[in-house]
C-alpha cells in the first residue's frame, strides 16, 4: 500500500553500479543529517559528502512546522552536496516518529509434497507483500525472519526441502500515515524524492551492532533528541521495535525549568557538566547558571553540580524504566538476551552506560557506526548512527538483489520497496 505522493515509482528497483551515488537523510528532533556516499567495490561504500544542521520544526520525530523543517533539511542537504561536488535527487530517509507498531505473523502457501523452489517463495512473499493494514497506517517494513515447512520452525533456507505447506514468518512494522505524508511533502519541497523509509532503530542497529550480537540476541536503544527508539535483533534479523516519546531534549527542558535558565544555556550545562549518575565530588563543584531574562553575568546563580545531576538522573531513569517495561511486554525479552547497545546523541552523557545497567539489569555498551568508510571523527560518534545505518541498509540491498536472496526485505514504496515487485515479476 503506497502512500499518496510517493515519488517516481518504477516497476523495477534502481541499481547503483560502482561509482554510483547513495544519499541518506536522517531528520531528527535534535538535528538533520545528510550523508552522500559512493559505491566502491561490491559491498563497500565511502562517504564523500556530509551535512548536518540543528533541527527546526520537528518534534518527537514528526514535522510540526513545515517551513522551518524545510529550511533545516535544505541546509543540511546543500552542505553535503557542496562537499560531495554533486547534486542529489533522491534520499533514503530514517523514521524516528510515527508511533511504530511491531508484530510477527506467519503466511503459508501449499506446495503439495513437492520440493520448495523459487516459485513457492514467490507466492509466499507475494502474500507477505499484500498484508492489509489500517487506512490510517503505513506498512514500513515487512521482514522475513524465518521459514517453516509443515510447521517445523527455525528454517533459514527452505529451497530444496520437501513438504506440504511452506510458511514465512514476518516481522511487520506499521506507523501512522500522516507523519510520513508530512515528512514526504517537506522533503519534496526541497526538490528531493524519497527512495524509501527505514525505522531509525533498525538503521542504527545495522550501523552499530556486530554480527554475533545480531545472531545471539541484542537490544539496541537509540536515544535521540525527541524520541528514544528500540529494536531487538535475533538470528541476524530485527524481530521487534518500539518508540518512546522522550529523549535528550526533555532532559534539556528539565534543566531549563529546574534552574530557570535559557534552553541554550541548559543544553550547554548538560553537555559540559551533565552526568547520568552522581559522584562524590559533585557537591564541591560549583557551576554558573545564567538566569532567564538576566543580561549581566553577575546575576547568574552559583549552584553545586549535584543539583544539575539531580535533575538529569530522574528523567533518564524514567526513559530506561519505560524501555524495560516495553521490552518485557513485547514477548521477545528472552530472545533479546542480556546485551544492550546504547547509541544516539543523547546516550553520550558520562555515566549513561552505568545507569542503563542498573535499571535494565543487562550488559551495556555504547555503539557507534562500524561499517562505513570516510567518516571523520566528528561525525563518527553515536549521534550519527542512524544516518550511517541508512547507508548500510542501502548497501545490503545492493548486494542482495543480484542473488535474489529470499530474505530480502520488502517496502511499499521507493526502489528499496520495489524489490517486492521485482521478485513477484521475475522469480
Amino acid at each position: 500500500m503506497a502512500f499518496p505522493g510517493a515519488l517516481n515509482v518504477r516497476s523495477r528497483p534502481k541499481r547503483v553500479s560502482r561509482g554510483g551515488t547513495i544519499a541518506a537523510l536522517d531528520v531528527g528532533s535534535g538535528k538533520v543529517v545528510c550523508f552522500i556516499a559512493k559505491v566502491d567495490d561490491p559491498g563497500s561504500i565511502r562517504v564523500v559528502g556530509i551535512g548536518h544542521q540543528v533541527s527546526r520544526g520537528v518534534r518527537a520525530g514528526a514535522i510540526v512546522d513545515m517551513e522551518q523543517a524545510e529550511t533545516a533539511i535544505g541546509t543540511a542537504v546543500h552542505a553535503a552536496e557542496t562537499m560531495a561536488g554533486e547534486q542529489i535527487r533522491e534520499v533514503l530517509v530514517s523514521l524516528s516518529g510515527g508511533q511504530p507498531e511491531s508484530q510477527t505473523i506467519t503466511v503459508e502457501t501449499a506446495i503439495a509434497g513437492q520440493v520448495v523452489n523459487d516459485g513457492d517463495l514467490k507466492r509466499a512473499l507475494a502474500q507477505a507483500h499484500n498484508l492489509n493494514v489500517a487506512p490510517d497506517a503505513e506498512l514500513i517494513h515487512s521482514i522475513p525472519v524465518g521459514y517453516t515447512v509443515d510447521g517445523s520452525k527455525g528454517i533459514r533456507e527452505p529451497r530444496g526441502m520437501v513438504g506440504e505447506r511452506l510458511g514465512v514468518r514476518l516481522h511487520a512494522v506499521t506507523t501512522a500515515a500522516n507523519p510520513i505524508r508530512n515528512l514526504t511533502t517537506c522533503i519534496g519541497r526541497c526538490h528531493l524524492g524519497v527512495e524509501g523509509f527505514v525505522l531509525s532503530p533498525y538503521a542504527s542497529g545495522l550501523a552499530c551492532l556486530v554480527e554475533d550480537e545480531m545472531d545471539l540476541g541484542v537490544t539496541l536503544i537509540d536515544m535521540g533528541g525527541g524520541t528514544t527508539t528500540m529494536s531487538v535483533f535475533f538470528d541476524g534479523k530485527m524481530i521487534w521495535c518500539d518508540s518512546i516519546p522522550l529523549g535528550g531534549g526533555h532532559v534539556t527542558n528539565d534543566i531549563a525549568r529546574g534552574l530557570t535558565t535559557p534552553l541554550a544555556h541548559a543544553e550547554r550545562l548538560k553537555t559540559l557538566y551533565g552526568s547520568a549518575i552522581p559522584t562524590v565530588s559533585d557537591e564541591r563543584e560549583i557551576i554558573d547558571v545564567p538566569q532567564v531574562g538576566e543580561e549581566e553575568h553577575a546575576q547568574a546563580n552559583h549552584v553545586p553540580k549535584s543539583l544539575l545531576v539531580g535533575i538529569i538522573q530522574p528523567r533518564l531513569e524514567e526513559i530506561f524504566e519505560l524501555a524495560r517495561g516495553r521490552l518485557e511486554a513485547s514477548g521477545v525479552g528472552k530472545l533479546a538476551g542480556r546485551r544492550v547497545v546504547l547509541t544516539g546523541g543523547a546516550s553520550q552523557l558520562p555515566g549513561m552506560r552505568e545507569l542503563a545497567q542498573q535499571v535494565l539489569d543487562k550488559q551495556v555498551r555504547t555503539g557507534r557506526p562500524l561499517r562505513i568508510g570516510g567518516l571523520a571523527e566528528s561525525v563518527g560518534g553515536p549521534a550519527f548512527s542512524a544516518a550511517a545505518g541508512l547507508l548500510v541498509y542501502a548497501l545490503q540491498q545492493q548486494t542482495e538483489l543480484p542473488a535474489l536472496a529470499p530474505l530480502v526485505e520488502q517496502q511499499p514504496s521507493g526502489w528499496l520497496g520495489r524489490v517486492g515487485l521485482w521478485l513477484r515479476e521475475n522469480l
